[in-house]
This record gives C-alpha cells, structure tokens and sequence, in this order.
C-alpha cells in the first residue's frame, strides 16, 4: 500500500488561530518580524517566538535573521496556494454556528482585490478583466485555452502585446487559471503574463517590492473601466 502523505501534519500545524492568523498574515508575500505577527496574532512575544518556530520546523515558513532581529515569510508558493486554497473553502463553508474562524474575518481586501500570481494578474480586478475581453469578444474559448479573435489581436496590438512572438513560443499562449479567492477564472498563460507586464508599463498596475500586492493606480482603474467594464 501506498504511504499516506502526512496530511495531519499540516492540518496540526494550522489547527491553531494564532498560526493561521500568522500565515493569513504573510500571504502578500511580504516579510516581517516576529513583532508585527505577534500583533497581527493578538498574542504575547514569547507565544508568537513558539507558533513560528513550529511553522518553521514544519516547513510553512521561511526565517532569517538581520541584526537584532529576525524576519519571516512564507515558505514557497506551494504554501501560498495552499493556504489561499483553505481560505477560499473556508468562506464557502461557514459554519453554521459562530466560532472562532481558522481564518480571520477582515481578509486583507487588498490582497484578494490585486496582487500577481506566476507572474500574472489575480484577484477580483484580473477576474473582471478576462470577464469583459470575453463579453466584448476578444478571446474565445478553445478547449482548456483562449484563441484571440481578430478584434481582440488589435486590442492587444494597441497595448503593445507582441502577439506573434508569443503564439510562437512553446508555452502555453492563454489558459484560464482559477482565482482561488474569487473561485472564478483569471487570464494565465504567455498572454496574462504580457498583459500584467503592459500595464505595469503603461501606468496603470505598481508593483510592491517583495510582494504579490499590486495597486491599480487612477489611470490604471479609468482604462481597466473603459476597456473591460463600460
């Protein structure tokens, strides 16, 4: 018989408010002292030092050291994915008695607005993008992909996409990727990635160092509007 992963493992290891409040914490992407986790926690220094040593040991979380002080973060994406994963199961299965949430109740609205994932747009923003270029046309569904339509390849021109290059490249061209806090799809694949790079380009999308948040600028929200909304 085959082993069982050791699911239980995990599951102790998040079984706990405080961790998962923790890791909720860090899902941006970020680092940050065991101070501020603390605080995010609403728990003492000494109970926070013990929490992120667990994650630590299993494997969740990523520590350094720098000076006096010592950094977390999480572990990898794997992570990341998962623990988006649980938190997007969580709020589709609530209880239906009041507890004590595994995960908190004021999600970081930033996050599940706007953020990258492999290099592509997420969250509620790049769900309503890939909504309009499919209700206006541009892209049509082809099995698991996206083909772009002759209105959409000007479109695209117009944002500065090389089209070309891209459906000439081995990678896959344009796939759905399902957004795990908005259970709907975004755009993934060569073309989701082209397209978060154009509008960081154009001004419309600003990166944050060491983070998966992006904040979609003024200009940014008036062509997202314009172009994928009106």
């Amino acid at each position: 018989m085959d082993e069982v992963p050791d699911i239980a493992r995990i599951a102790y290891l998040l079984s706990d408010a405080a961790r998962a409040r923790i890791v909720w914490t860090l899902i941006d992407g970020t680092t940050r002292p065991a101070g501020e986790l603390a605080f995010a926690a609403n728990i003492s220094a000494p109970s926070a030092s013990a929490h992120l040593a667990k994650l630590v040991r299993g494997g969740l979380l990523h520590s350094a050291a720098q000076g006096r002080h010592r950094y977390f973060r999480l572990a990898s994406t794997d992570v990341a994915s998962m623990i988006e994963g649980m938190a997007s199961l969580a709020a589709g299965t609530r209880p239906r008695r009041p507890r004590s949430p595994a995960v908190p109740a004021n999600e970081p609205q930033q996050f599940l607005y706007a953020r990258t994932c492999y290099g592509h747009l997420a969250g509620q923003i790049a769900v309503t993008a890939l909504e309009g270029m499919l209700k206006r046309k541009w892209l049509t569904s082809r099995g698991r992909d996206f083909t772009v339509s002759s209105s959409g390849e000007k479109e695209l021109a117009a944002l500065g996409l090389d089209l070309a290059g891209m459906q000439q490249s081995r990678r896959v061209f344009a796939r759905p990727c399902i957004d795990l806090t908005q259970r709907r799809p975004h755009l993934g694949g060569a073309l989701g990635e082209a397209l978060l790079d154009a509008y960081v380009r154009h001004g419309w999308v600003k990166r944050h160092r060491r983070s998966r948040l992006v904040s979609i600028t003024p200009q940014g929200h008036q062509n997202f509007r314009r172009l994928f909304q009106e």
